[in-house]
């Protein structure tokens, strides 16, 4: 049946068709399923678990959060065992852009979802304001036995509403009580409340805790009457579910006061009542700047101690952050537009940037803090000096560029790119979009544009890798060569200085070109040599000596050799006005071999014209 059938027939899926019965009713369903006289904080945990707890449920929308979303589900799986910390606030940290309100905008939907399920199913008693657990029909030693017998926890009471409707009731007439199935809906306002601080000055607590009805107050003559109050607060809302607080630590502290109870107690102060019960799962967001602001103000110690802070940094993981922009940008860019292969990395590599603290350990630059960060070797460096490198580090993530100023830069290229967001257009969008932005103060201006540079730097030597191979012949025998003219020169080096000769020139010149290459300056080169003189006789004692080279360091030195004629050849073909024909051959091969691996024709000739430039790493 496709959906106009639906439509037309009226169908819902199971869990939003209505039910409605009595309590007596509900006992036996709650015989059969006790899960669904689950507190809020519990109902959360079995929504969580059934997605593959956070991970799983932010999975495709939110990234590099998983330190985040272990305490998270930590911190939910206590609340479901009945521990202290259900009484605590969940208070999101982060940064501006770092997935704060997003993830408790899936945490909503999510319970949405849940309780259109069987396993989600939500009773309350018919016509209750605020979806009341019908189970607080019962009290002293009944409620006790239903614990008991039915193997459910019953906490709070009637609302005042539902009090003088059936607080007097008893025998059949109480298991005759209305009871009807719920969904959770925000739209609806439905077991989820949202709060967001306004003016101070206009803003009331009534938008919390609900607010007298004046016309209804003249029917029944005192404001005490609960069919005179209007329990649409919301707090009232989010009762047997989620409480949202928007930027709390902003609030008012009017409002704030009004956390205390409903935090450690379960239960707020409305109108002319007694403190009234609430079954709800506290989350508030907020950023760095108003929670330090909040931590050292010591009238905040009560409320300081009722939170459980979870930090939601940036992505400090390459790949986490280019899949950031991968659904936002690459998804929704303009039809026909094409986005070449490593502008989105170009983009990632500079957010992350931003974000590493400098280390201590002078053998660890930016990049290759960012290529551990990534799970990636980065030469000698491993594991070990990762985890030592994120202890060495507690803030980062926590400052640096936002995924929302990447994407606002992203989404101006593409709109003016010519059909084709290249990586030459996207590290110029973020360049020029540096001086703009409100955020980003005129010291780290300077800062942002040097990783910009060296974000170039390292992927202009990345593609020169990816695009000169294809212009060689026989590629690895030429590496191959001078593989084994490096060792022989090393080997003549090695011998004269045992005999205390001095070196030939020209095996002094072919040395020093390939140490240059790798940084090696002049008075490091003796030591340089003889460490490479131990690890080759290592090598060639157990056979393992290849014919190419297998040293990182020395590879990468003997690649650039062979990359200088190209970058030569380049430069002469695409500023000659009739190159030969063999080298538009040899052009028009390596343009088929780019297509391959996702180039189009826009963005091959522009990489080949930037790698044939004078100067290819100050154009990218």
């Amino acid at each position: 049946m496709d959906i106009a059938e639906r439509i037309r027939h009226g169908e819902q899926p199971e869990g939003q068709r209505p039910w409605h019965g009595d309590f007596a009713q509900y006992l036996e369903i709650c015989a059969r399923r006790p899960h669904v006289a689950d507190l809020a904080h519990r109902r959360l945990h079995r929504m969580l678990a059934a997605a593959g707890g956070s991970k799983g449920l932010a999975a495709g929308q939110l990234f590099g959060l998983d330190a985040a979303f272990a305490e998270i589900d930590a911190f939910f799986a206590a609340a479901a065992q009945g521990f202290e910390v259900r009484r605590r606030i969940l208070l999101l940290l982060g940064p501006v852009g770092g997935g704060k309100s997003s993830f408790v905008e899936i945490l909503k939907r999510g319970l949405e979802r849940f309780s259109e399920t069987e396993e989600g199913s939500l009773y309350a008693i018919a016509g209750c304001p605020m979806r009341e657990e019908p189970l607080h029909l019962l009290t002293g030693e009944m409620r006790a036995r239903a614990e008991r017998d039915l193997g459910v926890t019953i906490e709070g009471d009637l609302c005042p509403v539902c009090r003088m409707r059936y607080g007097h009731l008893a025998g059949g007439q109480l298991l005759a009580v209305p009871v009807e199935r719920v969904t959770v809906s925000e739209e609806r306002r439905r077991g989820i409340g949202t709060f967001a601080p306004s003016d101070p000055k206009s803003q009331d607590i009534a938008e919390l805790t609900g607010s007298l009805d004046l016309a209804a107050i003249s029917d029944y003559g005192v404001e005490s009457d609960p069919r005179a109050f209007r329990f649409d607060g919301e707090l009232n809302v989010a009762n047997r579910g989620l409480m949202e607080f928007v930027e709390l630590l902003k609030c008012d502290e009017r409002f704030l006061y009004t956390l205390l109870t409903l935090a450690q107690e379960g239960r707020f102060k409305t109108g002319r009542y007694a403190l009234m019960y609430a079954d709800e799962v506290v989350v508030a967001h907020t950023n760095e700047a108003e929670y330090q602001a909040f931590v050292h103000d010591p009238r905040n110690e009560a409320l300081k101690d009722r939170m459980v802070v979870v930090r939601m940094p940036y992505a400090l993981r390459l790949r986490d952050e280019k899949r950031i922009y991968e659904r936002l940008v690459a998804a929704r860019k303009p039809a026909g537009v094409h986005v070449a292969p490593h502008a989105l990395e170009a983009a990632a590599t500079f957010a992350v940037l931003t974000r590493l603290e400098p280390s201590r350990r002078r053998d660890i630059g930016p990049m290759q803090k960012l290529r551990l960060y990534d799970d990636e070797a980065a030469g000698a460096l491993g594991a070990r000096d990762r985890r030592d490198l994120e202890r060495e580090s507690t803030r980062e993530g926590m400052h640096g560029v936002s995924p929302r100023y990447v994407v606002n830069r992203l989404a101006r290229a593409l709109v003016e790119s010519d059909g084709c967001l290249t990586v030459a257009a996207t590290l110029r969008a973020l360049y020029e979009g540096l001086g703009s932005h409100p955020s980003i103060e005129a010291a780290d201006q300077e800062t942002y544009k040097n990783l910009l540079h060296e974000v170039a730097e390292d992927l202009g030597r990345r593609l020169e890798g990816e695009v000169y191979p294809h212009f060689i012949a026989a590629f690895e025998d030429a590496l191959g060569t001078l593989w084994h003219q490096y060792l022989a020169d090393l080997d003549a080096y090695l011998t004269a200085m045992r005999l205390g000769q001095t070196t030939a020139d020209e095996v002094e010149q072919s040395l020093r070109t390939v140490e240059e290459e790798i940084g090696v300056a002049e008075a490091q080169k003796r030591a340089f040599r003889e460490e490479i003189g131990v690890w080759v006789a290592s090598m060639r004692a157990r056979g393992q000596l290849a014919d190419l080279p297998q040293h990182p360091a020395l590879r990468a030195a003997l690649e650039r050799r062979l990359y200088s004629s190209v970058g030569t050849l380049l430069q002469g073909a695409m500023h000659d006005a009739s190159p030969g024909e063999s080298v538009l051959r040899r052009i028009e091969a390596v343009r088929q071999r780019l297509s391959e691996g996702g180039y189009c024709p826009r963005c091959s000739d522009e990489l080949l014209r930037t790698l044939g430039s004078p100067a290819p790493f100050a154009t990218l």
